[in-house]
């Protein structure tokens, strides 16, 4: 075995063992923060069943017409300035006459 055998084979497992760390490094954290919601949540039903409250799910309340609507609504003002920007400035030019139709082959 010559020394750039070597040198490849130690660089690709060196490679690969990295992948393999990151890999499991991204699954732990994953795991991890998993474990926290869990906790969480478990302490907090402890707590309503402590208390005698009943224990009330965490949802996200949203209505997706309301998030188009407001979506809509931030960007009609900078399109609707846009379009009266490009009217003012087509009446201003009037009409083009350098350009020359082509057949389209």
């Amino acid at each position: 075995m010559d020394l750039n055998e070597v040198v490849t084979t130690v660089a690709r497992w060196s490679l690969r063992l990295l992948v393999i760390v990151m890999g499991a490094v991204l699954f732990l954290s994953l795991l991890a923060a998993a474990g926290v919601l869990a906790l969480a949540w478990g302490i907090r039903l402890l707590w309503a069943r402590l208390t005698g409250r009943p224990a009330r799910p965490w949802v996200m309340r949203m209505d997706p017409r309301h998030g188009f609507s407001t979506v809509y609504r931030s960007t009609a003002r900078w399109t609707s300035h846009t379009a009266s920007k490009a009217r003012s400035s087509v009446s201003r030019l009037g009409d083009v006459t350098d350009v020359e139709p082509r057949e389209i082959r």
